[in-house]
Protein backbone atom coordinates (compact mmCIF):
# COMPACT_ATOMS: atom_id res chain seq x y z
CA UNK A 1 0.00 0.00 0.00
CA UNK A 2 1.49 3.78 -0.86
CA UNK A 3 1.00 6.36 1.42
CA UNK A 4 -1.98 8.25 1.77
CA UNK A 5 -1.96 12.12 1.76
CA UNK A 6 -4.68 14.75 2.08
CA UNK A 7 -3.87 17.69 0.89
CA UNK A 8 -4.96 21.49 2.24
CA UNK A 9 -4.66 24.54 0.61
CA UNK A 10 -6.71 27.51 -0.52
CA UNK A 11 -4.78 28.16 -3.43
CA UNK A 12 -6.15 26.28 -6.76
CA UNK A 13 -3.03 26.33 -8.88
CA UNK A 14 -1.01 24.77 -5.66
CA UNK A 15 -3.38 22.12 -4.83
CA UNK A 16 -4.05 21.12 -8.04
CA UNK A 17 -0.24 20.41 -8.73
CA UNK A 18 0.46 18.95 -5.94
CA UNK A 19 -2.34 16.49 -6.49
CA UNK A 20 -0.87 15.74 -9.88
CA UNK A 21 2.14 14.70 -8.42
CA UNK A 22 1.21 12.54 -6.16
CA UNK A 23 -0.98 10.83 -8.47
CA UNK A 24 1.97 10.04 -10.82
CA UNK A 25 4.38 8.80 -7.57
CA UNK A 26 3.38 5.00 -7.69
CA UNK A 27 3.80 4.96 -3.67
CA UNK A 28 1.35 8.01 -2.95
CA UNK A 29 -2.51 7.57 -3.14
CA UNK A 30 -4.50 10.75 -3.14
CA UNK A 31 -6.85 10.74 -0.09
CA UNK A 32 -8.19 14.48 -0.71
CA UNK A 33 -7.80 17.70 -1.96
CA UNK A 34 -9.58 20.65 0.26
CA UNK A 35 -9.34 24.09 0.34
CA UNK A 36 -10.22 25.43 4.04
CA UNK A 37 -9.58 23.97 7.72
CA UNK A 38 -12.65 22.71 8.50
CA UNK A 39 -12.66 20.65 5.33
CA UNK A 40 -9.54 19.13 5.77
CA UNK A 41 -10.06 18.26 9.30
CA UNK A 42 -13.48 16.40 8.43
CA UNK A 43 -11.16 13.99 6.18
CA UNK A 44 -8.72 13.66 8.46
CA UNK A 45 -11.06 12.67 11.14
CA UNK A 46 -13.18 10.65 8.96
CA UNK A 47 -10.30 8.60 6.81
CA UNK A 48 -7.23 9.31 9.08
CA UNK A 49 -4.80 9.02 5.65
CA UNK A 50 -0.98 8.47 6.69
CA UNK A 51 -0.07 12.64 5.86
CA UNK A 52 -1.74 15.91 5.61
CA UNK A 53 0.17 18.48 3.64
CA UNK A 54 -1.21 21.48 5.30
CA UNK A 55 -1.39 25.35 4.47
CA UNK A 56 -0.77 27.46 7.19
CA UNK A 57 -3.27 30.52 6.37
CA UNK A 58 -6.44 29.01 4.80
CA UNK A 59 -10.09 29.76 5.31
CA UNK A 60 -12.11 28.55 8.69
CA UNK A 61 -9.65 27.38 10.17
CA UNK A 62 -5.71 27.44 9.81
CA UNK A 63 -3.41 24.91 9.34
CA UNK A 64 -2.13 25.08 13.08
CA UNK A 65 -5.20 24.54 14.38
CA UNK A 66 -5.73 21.60 12.11
CA UNK A 67 -2.69 19.97 13.42
CA UNK A 68 -3.41 20.95 17.04
CA UNK A 69 -7.06 18.99 16.35
CA UNK A 70 -4.94 16.09 15.50
CA UNK A 71 -2.80 16.02 18.30
CA UNK A 72 -5.29 16.22 20.89
CA UNK A 73 -7.29 13.64 19.31
CA UNK A 74 -4.92 11.17 19.22
CA UNK A 75 -4.89 10.79 15.26
CA UNK A 76 -2.28 8.34 13.66
CA UNK A 77 -1.46 11.11 10.46
CA UNK A 78 1.31 12.50 10.08
CA UNK A 79 1.53 16.76 9.61
CA UNK A 80 3.60 18.71 7.19
CA UNK A 81 3.26 22.10 6.92
CA UNK A 82 3.85 23.55 2.95
CA UNK A 83 4.05 26.89 3.51
CA UNK A 84 5.43 30.18 2.06
CA UNK A 85 5.37 31.81 6.07
CA UNK A 86 8.90 30.96 7.09
CA UNK A 87 8.85 33.53 10.58
CA UNK A 88 9.60 31.71 13.58
CA UNK A 89 6.15 32.16 15.56
CA UNK A 90 5.04 30.26 12.03
CA UNK A 91 7.70 27.25 12.95
CA UNK A 92 7.49 27.02 15.98
CA UNK A 93 3.55 27.36 16.33
CA UNK A 94 3.35 24.47 14.45
CA UNK A 95 5.86 22.01 15.96
CA UNK A 96 4.14 22.86 19.46
CA UNK A 97 0.83 22.35 17.88
CA UNK A 98 2.38 18.98 16.68
CA UNK A 99 3.89 19.27 13.37
CA UNK A 100 6.49 16.80 12.34
CA UNK A 101 7.93 18.74 8.86
CA UNK A 102 8.14 22.40 8.18
CA UNK A 103 8.35 22.95 4.48
CA UNK A 104 8.28 25.86 2.02
CA UNK A 105 6.31 26.37 -1.08
CA UNK A 106 9.27 27.15 -3.13
CA UNK A 107 11.01 23.89 -1.73
CA UNK A 108 11.90 21.56 -4.78
CA UNK A 109 9.78 18.95 -5.00
CA UNK A 110 12.01 16.14 -4.73
CA UNK A 111 13.16 17.80 -1.17
CA UNK A 112 8.83 17.07 0.05
CA UNK A 113 9.04 13.55 -1.21
CA UNK A 114 12.08 13.29 0.91
CA UNK A 115 10.20 15.21 3.80
CA UNK A 116 7.19 12.95 3.47
CA UNK A 117 9.10 9.71 3.68
CA UNK A 118 10.89 10.90 6.87
CA UNK A 119 8.13 12.01 8.36
CA UNK A 120 6.06 8.30 7.81
CA UNK A 121 9.40 7.03 9.55
CA UNK A 122 8.70 8.88 13.01
CA UNK A 123 11.50 11.28 12.01
CA UNK A 124 11.07 15.42 12.06
CA UNK A 125 12.01 17.07 9.05
CA UNK A 126 12.87 21.40 9.00
CA UNK A 127 13.10 22.73 5.62
CA UNK A 128 16.92 24.06 5.59
CA UNK A 129 15.81 27.51 5.69
CA UNK A 130 13.60 27.04 8.47
CA UNK A 131 16.29 25.59 10.22
CA UNK A 132 18.07 29.07 10.13
CA UNK A 133 15.52 31.22 12.04
CA UNK A 134 15.62 28.87 15.06
CA UNK A 135 19.28 29.62 16.22
CA UNK A 136 18.41 33.14 17.73
CA UNK A 137 19.70 33.21 21.39
CA UNK A 138 18.17 34.10 24.47
CA UNK A 139 18.59 32.66 27.91
CA UNK A 140 20.15 28.99 27.40
CA UNK A 141 18.25 26.73 29.02
CA UNK A 142 19.99 23.88 31.49
CA UNK A 143 22.57 21.51 29.87
CA UNK A 144 21.65 17.90 29.18
CA UNK A 145 23.79 15.68 29.72
CA UNK A 146 25.75 13.29 26.93
CA UNK A 147 23.03 10.60 27.76
CA UNK A 148 20.11 12.48 28.00
CA UNK A 149 21.53 14.49 24.46
CA UNK A 150 21.81 10.86 22.88
CA UNK A 151 18.24 10.37 24.14
CA UNK A 152 16.72 13.23 22.78
CA UNK A 153 18.75 13.09 19.60
CA UNK A 154 17.50 9.52 19.46
CA UNK A 155 13.52 10.28 19.87
CA UNK A 156 13.83 13.19 17.81
CA UNK A 157 14.97 10.63 15.11
CA UNK A 158 12.20 8.42 15.66
CA UNK A 159 13.50 5.98 17.64
CA UNK A 160 11.11 4.51 19.84
CA UNK A 161 11.61 4.24 23.59
CA UNK A 162 12.60 0.14 23.15
CA UNK A 163 14.56 0.78 20.19
CA UNK A 164 16.78 3.78 22.13
CA UNK A 165 16.83 1.48 25.07
CA UNK A 166 18.78 -1.38 23.36
CA UNK A 167 20.98 0.77 21.38
CA UNK A 168 22.49 2.46 24.40
CA UNK A 169 21.94 -0.62 26.50
CA UNK A 170 20.13 0.79 29.19
CA UNK A 171 16.07 0.11 30.44
CA UNK A 172 12.92 1.45 28.97
CA UNK A 173 12.60 2.88 32.10
CA UNK A 174 15.60 4.65 32.23
CA UNK A 175 15.23 6.32 28.84
CA UNK A 176 11.90 7.37 30.01
CA UNK A 177 13.64 9.08 32.95
CA UNK A 178 16.17 10.78 30.76
CA UNK A 179 13.38 12.19 28.46
CA UNK A 180 11.58 13.29 31.68
CA UNK A 181 14.51 15.22 32.66
CA UNK A 182 15.05 16.57 29.34
CA UNK A 183 11.41 18.07 29.61
CA UNK A 184 11.87 19.40 33.17
CA UNK A 185 15.00 20.97 32.10
CA UNK A 186 13.57 22.82 28.85
CA UNK A 187 10.22 23.37 30.55
CA UNK A 188 8.19 21.38 27.88
CA UNK A 189 5.95 18.84 27.55
CA UNK A 190 6.77 16.63 25.12
CA UNK A 191 8.96 15.53 22.17
CA UNK A 192 7.67 18.52 19.85
CA UNK A 193 8.52 21.37 22.06
CA UNK A 194 11.92 19.86 23.45
CA UNK A 195 13.06 19.18 20.01
CA UNK A 196 12.39 23.19 18.95
CA UNK A 197 14.55 24.12 21.76
CA UNK A 198 17.42 22.25 20.83
CA UNK A 199 17.64 23.16 17.87
CA UNK A 200 17.25 26.65 18.76
CA UNK A 201 20.46 27.03 21.18
CA UNK A 202 21.91 24.45 18.86
CA UNK A 203 21.60 21.42 21.38
CA UNK A 204 21.23 19.05 18.09
CA UNK A 205 21.86 20.72 14.74
CA UNK A 206 19.71 20.39 11.93
CA UNK A 207 22.57 17.90 10.37
CA UNK A 208 22.56 15.62 12.86
CA UNK A 209 18.60 15.72 12.58
CA UNK A 210 18.78 14.54 9.08
CA UNK A 211 21.43 12.47 9.40
CA UNK A 212 20.89 8.69 8.04
CA UNK A 213 20.71 6.17 10.55
CA UNK A 214 19.73 3.18 11.17
CA UNK A 215 19.38 0.99 14.28
CA UNK A 216 22.27 -1.24 13.85
CA UNK A 217 24.69 1.70 13.03
CA UNK A 218 23.78 3.12 16.70
CA UNK A 219 23.70 -0.29 18.51
CA UNK A 220 26.37 -2.41 20.09
CA UNK A 221 29.27 0.56 19.71
CA UNK A 222 27.21 2.12 22.88
CA UNK A 223 27.66 -1.26 24.71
Amino acid sequence: MGISIVIADDHPLTRSGLAEWIKRNENFILHAEVEDGDSAWNVIQAGRPDIALLDIQMPKASGIFVVQKIKDHGLPTRAIMLTSFNAQPYVMASLRAGAMGFVLKTTAIRELEVAIRQVMAGRFYLDSRVAGILTDKETMPEPLSVREREVLLATSRGFSIKEIALMLCITERTVQAHLTSVYAKFGCRGKSEALLVALRYGIITLDELLKETSLDDESCSKC
